[in-house]
């Protein structure tokens, strides 16, 4: 399988690390379609075929991935539709908001569509712990699906979806990383204000975020049932978290995730 990348940006970028890293193709069956010169010499000293050109990245992959911003993808899809073979390859769109009959109009030949997906990472993709969100179009088949989602599986974890609810996951995972490391830049600021040193602080709160991902991973418990399990009656944790909720912390985490919809 070859899998070109139009687009090596941030999400672009992170996407073909985490391709080099899981290891499901090979780095000489990647391409990188971008501008910046800059940015192709870096995926170009790792054995990868890096152009400027989004036409030659399409035309020689089974697997197009289209990673730019929103306000691009019309202009790239229109750009690279008369080299695309329907026949046989499939298309990635990577890009929050751009809807399916879009694409579907920007790309129509008057013959059958290419397979195509929706598809929404986070850039822990570049390290192998994306969740990454696949919706389906009309134009794919089960085959076509069994593929896309084996590459995205590579890379972390996939779910597939609809197309209403790509904007939900979006806010949960992708806006959800960043929400997640604005409580580690929180809670360090709080563990500096206790004494530790700033660098210190950070690493006690990513392990011990790790930590409860690993503990619920492994029990398949409820948040609620394993906080249960380490507050007892009287003592700091119920403190702690009662003050937490007092200052709307419950309410302000799904407020913000609602206004990511808006």
């Amino acid at each position: 399988m070859k899998i070109s990348v139009i687009g090596a940006g941030a999400m672009g970028g992170a996407m073909v690390e985490g391709m080099v890293k899981g290891e499901f193709i090979g780095n000489s069956d990647l391409c990188v379609a971008d501008p910046v010169r800059t940015t192709r010499d870096h995926f170009a000293n790792m054995g990868i075929t890096a152009t400027p050109s989004n036409q030659l990245a399409a035309q020689g992959a089974d697997v197009v991935c289209v990673v730019v911003k929103p306000w691009l993808v019309e202009q790239v899809l229109t750009g690279i539709k008369e080299v695309l073979d329907y026949s046989r390859q499939i298309l990635v769109v990577v890009a929050a908001g751009v809807k399916w009959t879009d694409i579907r109009t920007w790309l129509d030949k008057g013959t059958d569509m290419i397979p195509t997906f929706l598809v929404i990472p986070n850039i822990a993709i570049a390290q192998l712990q994306s969740m990454t969100f696949i919706v389906p179009c009309a134009s794919a088949q089960p085959q076509h699906t069994d593929q896309v989602k084996a590459l995205f599986d590579s890379m972390g974890e996939s779910i597939l979806t609809d197309e209403q609810h790509l904007a939900a996951g979006t806010t949960l995972a992708s806006c959800g990383i960043a929400y997640a490391m604005r409580y580690i830049r929180a809670a360090s600021e709080g563990g500096v204000e206790l004494g530790f040193k700033a660098d210190d602080a950070k690493q006690i709160v990513m392990q011990a975020m790790k930590g409860a991902v690993t503990l619920l991973e492994a029990t398949g418990l409820h948040p609620e049932a394993a906080i249960d399990m380490v507050t007892t009656p009287g003592g700091v944790t119920i403190k702690g978290l009662n003050e937490m909720e007092h200052a709307g912390f419950t309410s302000s985490v799904i407020r913000g995730l609602k206004a990511g919809l808006k």
